[in-house]
């Protein structure tokens, strides 16, 4: 399917409005919130069936849409997905510097690509706590950067870079001494604080460099965090495309995690309790059983969509040599011998009835057998809760760049086929 402009101009908004997870998390709930959609508390009774409402926790959002006539056993189809990236995460004591330049103490969070993030302009974003635990959003715009070594003081450097991420990866901010500066009071003036108000933080970095298209017909589409912002949105437009749609057959589920890039296991990672927590909620609203919850397990299913490898074509060898996925070619379906990811034939025959409903085209990923493949929350959700997963997601290059890059229809598609998971034909 040929993408329209307006899908990759409001995915372009929504991931500039997400430059950490937590701002990823709160952009989620505006749009629901836009959507008719309803924000409920955890620490509060649900005393009334939910139909289109959401939770979120941290940098985590579960949000459902629920036909009138579901009962106890109403099965689930869920869209998996996760809304932390690879980056940088300020430490403790975070103004440090030497030989006249201010510096920010950083830590590497997760697996990013080390060398996309040299000669950026950076900014910092995520939240801020106060003693009350009053939670504040913040970001600084433009703000750091990681400098490389000229290539005059390292002539060697084009023939291998090696960084340090203790030494090589600490950004500068300014120039002058750290007794004389103060980072944290920075961050608190943006939101209107003073750093003695802050009792904690969760910041990271993130490329401030726009969302672009470009190449032959403008069909390539550049950016940071699309993965897994991709799938994100992706769930997010479908979910809401979807929720005037729904009979008695499924209830669809948005579960968008934090922490994948750290493995997940926090209390907002798909190796916590909050999907299990908010399906059991579910449930008791629409007067489940314990029983009943696991009969509506047995019948649901989850996409586990995050990011996948196209074929870079001046690495063709670092591929399967038979499965070449190709940018504009369609979303991924994902699959593993060792269950990397959890995709398996009844998962890859529902994939292909979805994207056929859908007018999409797909394609299958799998590893070269000598480059060891990463992991989804796919494998984690099947384990955790016995439900059916598939595994899916947009082709990219340069995957945990601090700039990714796709083809501009294959966001799209994406969410014409979760549409379409969501809400199947009978």
């Amino acid at each position: 399917m040929d993408a329209t402009p307006d899908y990759i101009a409001d995915f372009s908004v929504f991931l500039q409005a997400s430059p950490s997870s937590y701002h990823a998390a709160a952009e989620v709930a505006r749009l629901l919130d836009a959507a008719g959609f309803t924000r409920l508390s955890e620490s509060e009774a649900w005393t009334d069936a939910a139909t289109d409402c959401y939770v979120v926790r941290d940098g985590a959002v579960i949000a459902w849409s629920q036909p009138a006539n579901a009962g106890p056993t109403t099965p689930f189809r869920i869209l998996g997905a996760h809304t932390d990236s690879p980056s940088f995460k300020l430490k403790p004591k975070p103004t440090i510097g030497s030989h006249g330049w201010l510096q920010a103490g950083v830590e590497v969070y997760g697996g990013p690509l080390q060398n996309s993030w040299l000669d950026r302009e950076l900014e910092l974003a995520g939240r801020l706590v106060t003693q009350d635990g009053t939670e504040h959003l913040v970001r600084t715009g433009p703000f750091l950067r990681i400098p490389q070594l000229a290539v005059h003081l390292d002539r060697e450097v084009n023939n291998g870079l090696t960084l340090d991420r203790q030494r090589h990866l600490t950004p500068v901010f300014g120039v002058g001494e750290a007794s004389e500066a103060d980072l944290l009071a920075h961050l608190a003036g943006l939101a209107g604080l003073k750093a003695a108000d802050v009792a904690g933080y969760d910041i990271l970095s993130n490329d401030t460099q726009p969302p672009a298209t470009f190449g032959l017909g403008n069909e390539l589409f550049a950016a940071g965090r699309l993965d897994n912002l991709s799938s994100v949105y992706a769930g997010l437009h479908a979910l809401i495309a979807t929720s005037d749609q729904k009979s008695g057959g499924s209830i669809s589920v948005l579960a968008a995690f934090d922490h994948e890039e750290l493995g997940s296991q926090s209390r907002s990672g798909a190796s916590g309790p909050l999907l299990d927590d908010i399906l059991t909620r579910i449930g008791h609203g629409l007067g489940a059983t314990g029983s009943d919850r696991l009969q509506a397990y047995a019948e649901s299913w989850c996409l586990s969509a995050d990011a996948g490898h196209a074929v870079h074509p001046n690495y063709p060898e670092r591929h399967d040599p038979a499965n070449h996925p190709i940018l504009g070619g369609g979303p991924l379906l994902k699959i593993n011998a060792n269950q990397r990811y959890a995709t398996d034939a009844h998962g890859a025959a529902l994939w292909a009835r979805t994207c056929a409903q859908a007018g999409v085209d797909y394609q299958e990923f799998v590893s070269n057998n000598t480059v060891p493949c990463g992991s989804t929350i796919g494998p984690l959700t099947a384990t955790r809760l016995g439900i059916r997963v598939v595994d899916v997601g947009v082709p990219l290059l340069s995957m945990h760049s601090a700039r990714e890059l796709c083809h501009v229809n294959d966001p799209q598609a994406l969410a014409a086929a979760t549409a379409a998971f969501f809400a199947p034909e009978v």
